[in-house]
C-alpha cells in the first residue's frame, strides 16, 4: 500500500476501532514565559474577534511568547502614563502626605484611565 503524504512526512497514525486517526502535536515553544494581566486580555481579544490570527499563532508554537511580548510592551506604556498623568496632574507624594484620600482618588483616575488607553491600543 503506497505511503500518504503525511506518512512521507514522517506522520503516524493511531488505531482507534475502526478508524487509523493521525497522531498530531503542536509544536513546543521554546520558552515559556509567564503572562500577566494584559496578555491574558489580547489572548481573549485573539480568541474572540482574530481567530485565525489565534489559531496560527497557536498551531506555529508561538502564541505563548507573542503574548508575552505583548504583555511586556503594555506594562511598560501603563507605567510611563501613569507616571506622565500624575507628574502632569501635580499628584506628588506631598499631596499623598497632606491629603490622602485625595491622592487615592487621583491615583485611581489616573490608573483607571491609562488603563483603558492601553486597553484601546492593544485591542486595535
Amino acid at each position: 500500500m503506497a505511503k500518504t503524504i503525511f506518512e512521507e512526512m514522517g506522520g503516524t497514525y493511531v488505531r482507534q476501532g475502526d478508524y487509523f486517526i493521525p497522531c498530531l502535536t503542536l509544536p513546543a515553544e521554546k520558552e515559556n514565559k509567564p503572562i500577566g494581566v494584559w496578555g491574558q486580555r489580547h489572548k481573549r481579544y485573539l480568541r474572540e474577534r482574530k481567530r485565525a490570527t489565534y489559531t496560527t499563532l497557536l498551531t506555529s508554537g508561538r502564541l505563548n511568547s507573542y503574548l508575552s511580548d505583548i504583555d511586556e510592551q503594555a506594562e511598560e506604556m501603563f507605567s510611563r502614563l501613569v507616571k506622565q498623568m500624575a507628574k502632569r496632574e501635580g499628584v506628588t507624594k506631598t499631596l499623598k502626605a497632606e491629603n490622602q484620600m485625595l491622592w487615592v482618588q487621583k491615583m485611581n483616575n489616573i490608573r483607571n484611565r491609562a488603563t483603558e488607553i492601553v486597553n484601546d491600543l492593544i485591542h486595535a
